[in-house]
């Protein structure tokens, strides 16, 4: 709160030069920010900062002009598929897209070779989005369970109907995670649907579902698939209106009216909020009884691939729907 007066100081100054005293049509005023909804409301009423311009993250289209550009000057391998290169990347910002192929040229280079792959790009994504990968001493057990953990994930992503299919599945450590199951969407999503977020919820819990099937016990490593969960949970009941209690919005309200950084507590009784966290709780405890039940019923599966992936480390989407021997549930 020390720098409220230089906050005020600074945006009446702001709105006085953008005001002026003369006519001048020669002077465009451009800003950017991630927190449009915190902006006072003097600087974008009519006269001011009155249009605005949304920048998303970019579809299939643009992200194949942006890796053009990108892709400038860098010795990439003839007729590299760059139809896939974008149908990798949902999701990546063209910051994320710079940085993968910078990242995939830089490790070219470091290996004295001439031309940059498929497979560098892939590790460069791979980089981008997780860190890099690390070359940790398991011990036997913490290599089964993290194996079952992942297998866990892969599995109810590959049977259930509305869940993304698996891209690839690891137990190469990156970052602070002992392995991975990427489920990359498959196209630019510009509507989520209750059917496939339930099915996203089942899908971060199928690795904490292995772990209690196989080993009767449960890990810390499922910490941030629980969070995301609950977060898609609480987003199903809090803002999307998914849930019995209708459509309603019990998520913190914003008033910049008076110029608070904090958003208002949103005003519901406390037996409301009462209903709201148990209607999170019943989504969070429906998937993880569809988790538990997929899980059993392709046991064997669970069994045959984790052996596998603790065998060679990583599996990329087709050799694990080989093994299911079952194609995607659609």
């Amino acid at each position: 709160m020390g720098g409220h007066d230089e906050r005020e100081q600074t945006l009446n100054q702001i709105l006085v030069e953008m005001d002026g005293f003369s006519q001048n049509d020669n002077v465009i005023v451009v800003a950017a920010t991630n927190r449009g909804d915190m902006l006072d409301p003097a600087l974008i009423r009519p006269g001011r900062f009155d249009r605005r311009v949304m920048v998303a993250l970019p579809d299939l289209e643009e992200r194949k002009f942006i890796l053009k550009i990108h892709a400038k000057n860098k010795p990439f391998l003839k007729g590299l598929q760059w139809e896939k290169v974008a149908r990798r990347t949902v999701g990546f910002s063209g910051a994320d897209i710079e940085n993968m192929l910078n990242e995939a040229a830089i490790s070219v280079a470091r290996e004295k070779r001439e031309e940059i792959t498929l497979e560098d790009i892939e590790e460069a994504a791979l980089k981008v989005k997780l860190g890099p990968s690390k070359k940790r001493l398991h011990d036997v057990l913490e290599k089964k369970m993290t194996a079952y953990h992942e297998i866990g994930h892969s599995i109810i992503a590959h049977v259930s109907s509305n869940a993304d299919p698996v891209h690839r599945v690891s137990i190469i450590s990156r970052g602070r995670a002992l392995g991975f199951t990427l489920t990359p969407p498959e196209k630019d999503k510009l509507q989520t649907t209750k059917s496939e977020l339930l099915d996203d919820i089942s899908v971060l819990l199928g690795g904490r579902a292995a772990e209690k099937l196989i080993f009767n016990e449960l890990t810390a490593g499922a910490s941030s698939d629980i969070q995301q969960a609950t977060k898609i949970a609480r987003a199903m009941v809090m803002d999307y209106g998914m849930s019995p209690l209708g459509p309603m919005n019990f998520s913190p309200q914003y008033d910049v009216s008076y110029n608070t950084p904090w958003g208002e507590p949103a005003k519901i009784s406390q037996k409301l909020q009462e209903q709201v966290d148990e209607e999170i709780k019943v989504f969070i405890d429906e998937g993880q009884k569809n988790a538990d039940a997929l899980l059993k019923k392709y046991k064997s599966k669970l069994d045959e691939i984790s052996l596998k992936l603790i065998e060679v480390e990583t599996l990329d989407g087709d050799e694990f729907e080989k093994l299911m021997d079952m194609p995607k549930a659609k």
